[in-house]
């Protein structure tokens, strides 16, 4: 019987270590998923505040202001390809303004437009974070217009 009692602990004693060692393992993951999030949730929040920050800058200068609401209606949507023949001060401030970590592009739309980032095979993988403001005049026009930025991690 003592034998028997023997190996009966062992095997309790193996089923233990395996429980912990199953334990330590799932916390080692939990902790690599956590510090995951953590990260991601800093750069979104990094992200938006740097976005505001440029919008709220463009919004009040008055020359972009200027830039934004005299393009034509006829060339709307303008994609960021195109920013340096509509609105090259804009965009050499949104490039200027932009931190390292970040790549951004911008789009001017009209203001009752849905505004979305053109498909590149270059950001579908990514997590793209987006802003606009709305532009809507300067001393002597109105003419609304939307700009949207978008962003994601380099």
């Amino acid at each position: 019987m003592t034998k028997y009692k023997i190996k009966n602990r062992r095997g309790w004693i193996r089923i233990v270590e395996a429980f912990v060692a199953m334990l330590l393992i799932t916390g080692i993951v939990f902790v690599i998923i956590g510090n995951e999030q953590t990260k991601r949730e800093y750069v979104s929040s990094e992200a938006y505040t740097s976005m505001v920050s440029i919008l709220r800058e463009i919004e009040l200068d008055g020359n972009l202001r200027s830039e934004i609401i005299n393009t034509e209606d006829s060339s709307l949507p303008v994609e960021w390809a195109n920013f340096s023949v509509s609105a090259p001060q804009t965009r050499a401030r949104i490039m200027e303004k932009t931190p390292g970590y970040l790549k951004c592009v911008g789009k001017i739309c009209a203001i009752n437009d849905v505004c979305l980032l053109a498909q590149d095979a270059q950001n579908q993988e990514k997590t793209i974070y987006a802003e606009s403001v709305v532009i809507s005049s300067d001393l002597q026009t109105y003419n609304p217009r939307l700009l949207k930025l978008f962003c994601w991690a380099k």
